[in-house]
């Protein structure tokens, strides 16, 4: 029997990013997606979660587990914070993109750059790190860097100026830390178009290792079951 996962989406454009990643998964998984950009927008308006995101956040994934999901996914960043209580709501594994991530950097060094487009992404990012950190007993300094310029460059459909402020930004972000978060899986991309070995820091981006973490999961999961 197929098992389903739900991965919550709130950018339509990395539902194949996500999609290929997928193929790293169980083979008696099948993936739906949930995508909802309003969340983003939303947020992004406001600067900060609100109640109503807060709420069609926990709807979405209510609606996950309803219809059989054995986990769900949360691949935005900015709803993260939404994503941990409705996780208190249901009876399967509900995961932030993130966690994976932010306690790996949290790991890799003590002074760690955190890039991001939009404050309403990188706010719940710093707030993971430090989180992640007191629960680790790591001593971190957090160097938050926000590029809204790129954001504005690519939501008038200038993606080319928004890779070129993101690769500014690592290059001088690399100099002062030990490690940098992307904030954004969006901007995962723009390190791979920098010359080898311009960054002398490791880079981290969510989504392999998001998944990577679902993965894990489905497979403890399945090796729980009964036979």
């Amino acid at each position: 029997m197929m098992r389903r996962v739900v991965l919550v989406h709130t950018v339509a454009g990395l539902v194949p990013v996500f999609q290929d990643l997928a193929k790293g998964l169980p083979g008696d998984v099948k993936v739906s997606n949930i995508v909802d950009e309003s969340l983003l927008e939303d947020a992004i308006g406001a600067g900060a979660l609100t109640p109503s995101v807060n709420r069609r956040v926990v709807d979405h994934v209510l609606s996950a587990a309803d219809s059989g999901a054995v986990a769900v996914l949360a691949t935005c960043s900015s709803i993260g914070p939404a994503v941990e209580i409705a996780s208190q709501l249901v009876g399967v594994p509900v995961l932030r993109v993130d966690e994976p991530m932010a306690s790996t950097a949290v790991e890799s060094g003590r002074r760690i750059g955190v890039l991001a487009t939009v404050p309403s992404t990188l706010n719940p990012t710093v707030d993971l790190l430090r989180r992640c950190a007191r629960s680790l007993e790591k001593d971190v300094e957090l160097v938050p860097v926000l590029k809204d310029e790129a954001f504005t460059a690519i939501r008038s459909g200038d993606g080319a100026r928004h890779d070129e402020l993101i690769g500014e930004a690592l290059l001088q972000l690399a100099l002062q830390v030990d490690a940098i978060v992307l904030a954004q899986a969006s901007m995962a991309r723009v390190v791979a178009t920098l010359e080898p070995g311009a960054l002398s820091v490791p880079v981290f981006s969510s989504p392999s290792s998001g998944m990577a973490r679902l993965a894990s999961v489905l497979a403890e999961a399945a090796v729980a079951a009964p036979a």
